[in-house]
Order: C-alpha cells, then structure tokens, then sequence
C-alpha cells in the first residue's frame, strides 16, 4: 500500500475527520483519503482513532481491499490470529495475485512464531511483486524473518538485497554487519565494508562500523583511521567519538581518550557512558580528584547505571577508605536491591570492616540473587564460623557441594566443622575425602580450626597424606 497524499491535503482530511468526530456528523471521505488518514494514526500510534477510521472508512466503501487490508493489521495488533487469517482468506480469493495479503499472511504467522511459514508466504510476494517499487521493503521483511529462524547467512543475502536497491539504507547495513557480528566472521565483515565504501566512500555509518570490526579483531591503528574517517564524513557523529575514545584507552593515550569524550558532551546531552570513561581515564593518569568527580557525574547523569555505583565504590575500596565505599555502595542498594553485584561489594566491605553479620547478610543475599561462584559460598561459610554459626555453616556448605562436589576447600571445612562439634565420625569422613582431593588445602584447618589440628588423630591423618 502507498501513501503519499500532498502534505496539505492529508492535512486537510485529518482536520475533516476530527471534526466529525467531535460533531457526530458524517462526511463523505474517498478511499484514499481513509488510508491517509488510518495510516497517519497508525505510525502516530494513536490506534483507537486508526480503529475508528477503519470502522467508518469500511462503511462508507465495503469493497475497498486497501481498507481490509487494515483491518487485518488492527486485529494483529489485538491478537486477534483467527479474525485476521478468516478476512485474509476472504480477501486472497478476491484478488489472488494481490501481494499486500501475502505480507500481511506473513505478518500474521510471524506473530505466532511461525517463522518458517512467514518466509515461505513473503517469498510468494516477492515473486507477485518483481516490478513493485517496494521491492525493497519485502526483502528486508524476508531478512528479518530470517534473523528470528537464525539463518544469519539467508538474512544477510536479503538485507545485502536492500543495500543493493539503495545505498543508503543503513537499517539493512547495520542488519548485515548485526550477522556477521553473531557468525564472529569479523575479517569477512571488514572486507564488506571496506568494498561498500568504495561505492560510498563519504558514509559516516559505514565507517563507524568498519572501526568497530577492527577494534574487535584489535588492530587499533586501523580502528582509529576508520573512527577519524567517520569522523570526517560526520563531525558531529558522537557515535564516532565515543568509539574513537574507546580505541585510545586501549593504546593508552587517556589524555586523548579524555578530549574525544569532552567532545561528546558538547556535541550532545551528556551520557553516562562517556562520563565514566572520562572518570576511568583520569583514575589511569592518577589524577584521583577529577576521576571521582566523573564518577560523581555519572551516577547524578543516571542513578540506575550500576556502573557508575561500583566505580565510585571500587575507588574509596582502593584508597582503604571503607567507610566511604560502604556509603556509596549502601546508596546503590537503595536505588537497586536485586543487583547482585551491590550485594557482593557490600558483603565485602563489611568483611573488611569486620562487621561480620552486614558481611553475612550480604554474602547470602548475593547466593540469593543467583550468584553460585565458589569464592562467594566460602566466604560465607567462613562469616558463618567467625560468627559460632557452626550449624548454618554446615548447611551453607552441604549447599555449595550440589554445585562444586568433590571440592578440597568444601570438604576441609566441612571437617573442621563436625570435629569442632565432636562429630568425630563425620569429621574424618570429610578430612579424608579433603585430603585425598588436594592435601594442600590442609592449611584451611590450621587457619579456621587450629584447636581441631591439635587432635592426634587429625595431625595423623594429615601426616599420613603427606607421606
């Protein structure tokens, strides 16, 4: 379907519509008008008044296809699959050759996840459609439909397709390089480019994504050469030089770095992005005062950026000064308490400052979230025990084995554990399992339970494992 009414007409037919909405009068409307005006509220998203404008443009013309057609789309959006298919089939027999009711065949289909069947209905469209204009828009529907199935290499044949009819349509150039991206054939990609940029040579997109190719592949001399190009082609490309940015840290030119940042900043609103590699930079050059201000800025920029909380955190955890870090990290719980990454600081930088309860709390919230490495069940455990909580230490621990089994570090504290509570029996069962599993550990008893290593019978079976 087209739409192209003059611009003053369409406005015209708009203010008509309203009108008559408001009035409760009714006025005569041709077809193509209807379309104009259910197409204006459509891409306005306004789908109450598209609704209506269907209803009443229905009315006024029941054979019109083109209004139908709308229709359909309206139920799509509803969810309304059998409604939609029902009308299409009505349709298809009328105008069999009709491609629009292919695309919207597969447009339905598509929205149950039929992928498959909505490939196989556009590719009838696209035979019925060789001539059309819109030639263009059916081969990236295809493409797409494509990238649901995962057919990244078909995907790509049919956004390469678009490029072809125009040169200029980035969405397909991003789309492309979106699947040789996911295929990790980053040289093959580089090639594309570098050969779409000998027909464009002055595309600032292309160039930004031929730099990002070269920085993934690490060649940062030819990554800085593609950003400066885009740069050239689009000086105020922010895009470009939060790229070009990125490339410098990695060569360690930061006061560079820093300067094509700033840019950013007054090109644009700033971003909390380019605010935190400001911060990240000056923090490389030692300049502490300004770094921490960046991260101050980045937080205040966007308080959910997680982070922004975990720099300023991770920079007063550096400097010891963990009453200051505690604070900071405290504020970002605030704002998100499910970040399983605020939890583990919080948990430990309490350990450090010896607030063993906070630390534990925060050590099994961080197990809550989902956090299962081994490091964070040991620590735990270790809390547990400082604390005389030999029993919930026990049971952290039994949990940790259904994710680490035959693990020394578990298996030694676990006997510490039961000989501290004179389990004897149970105490040997995991030394000895300890000690057949890495005997270097043993110094995991000394540290944790030196009372349990002054038992004979431990130091013999300690003894015995090292002969």
């Amino acid at each position: 379907m087209e739409f192209g009414l003059p611009e003053d007409n369409n406005k015209i037919s708009l203010t008509r519509f309203e009108s008559m909405l408001k009035t409760n009068s009714v006025l005569f409307f041709d077809s193509n008008e209807f379309e104009n005006i259910i197409h204006h509220y459509l891409e306005s998203g306004k789908i109450a008044l598209a609704k209506k404008a269907v209803k009443l443009g229905l009315e006024q013309h029941p054979s019109s296809i083109n209004l139908k057609l709308f229709q359909t789309e309206l139920y799509v959006m509803e969810n309304k699959f059998d409604e939609a298919d029902m009308l299409l089939n009505e349709l298809h027999i009328l105008e069999p050759s009709n491609e629009e009711i292919y695309i919207q065949k597969a447009n339905v289909l598509s929205k149950q996840d039929m992928h498959e069947k909505a490939v196989n209905t556009l590719l009838i469209a696209l035979d019925l459609a060789q001539e059309d204009e819109g030639i263009g828009d059916l081969y990236a529907l295809i493409g797409m439909e494509y990238l649901f199935l995962d057919q990244f290499d078909n995907a790509r044949t049919y956004f390469k397709k678009c490029l072809d009819i125009d040169k200029e349509d980035y969405s397909a150039l991003y789309n492309i390089i979106y699947c040789y991206d996911f295929l990790d054939e980053n040289e093959d990609a580089i090639t594309f480019l570098n050969a779409y940029i000998d027909t464009n040579p002055y595309c600032e997109v292309a160039w930004h994504q031929l730099g990002r190719q070269y920085y993934t592949v690490k060649d940062y001399d030819k990554a800085l050469t593609a950003f400066d190009f885009a740069i050239i082609s689009d000086d105020s490309f922010v895009g470009a030089y939060l790229e070009k940015g990125k490339v410098l840290e990695k060569k360690k030119r930061f006061h560079e770095a820093i300067d094509n940042y700033k840019i950013t900043l007054a090109l644009d609103e700033p971003t909390s992005f380019a605010l935190l590699r400001i911060g990240y930079c000056y923090e490389k050059l030692g300049e502490d005062d300004l770094a921490v201000q960046y991260f101050y800025k980045t937080v205040h920029e966007d308080p959910l950026l997680d982070k922004g909380w975990i720099a300023i955190t991770k920079f007063y955890n550096k400097k010891h000064n963990y009453q200051k870090a505690l604070f900071y990290i405290n504020k970002a719980i605030n704002i998100d308490a499910e970040n399983v990454i605020y939890w583990k600081l919080y948990a430990q930088i309490n350990l450090r400052l010896n607030f063993l309860e906070e630390a534990e709390r925060g050590f099994k919230k961080t197990l809550d979230l989902g956090n299962y490495e081994l490091q964070t069940w040991l620590s735990r455990s270790d809390v547990l025990i400082a604390l005389g909580e030999y029993e919930a230490s026990i049971h952290n621990l039994i949990q940790a084995v259904e994710f680490y089994p035959e693990t020394a570090e578990i298996e030694f504290r676990l006997a510490g554990l039961h000989f501290t509570l004179h389990e004897t029996n149970k105490g040997q069962y995991h030394l000895k399992n300890a000690l057949i599993l890495n005997h270097e550990y043993e110094f995991i008893i000394e540290e944790l339970f030196p009372n349990v290593l002054k038992k004979p019978s431990v130091q013999q079976m300690i003894s015995q494992a090292r002969k």
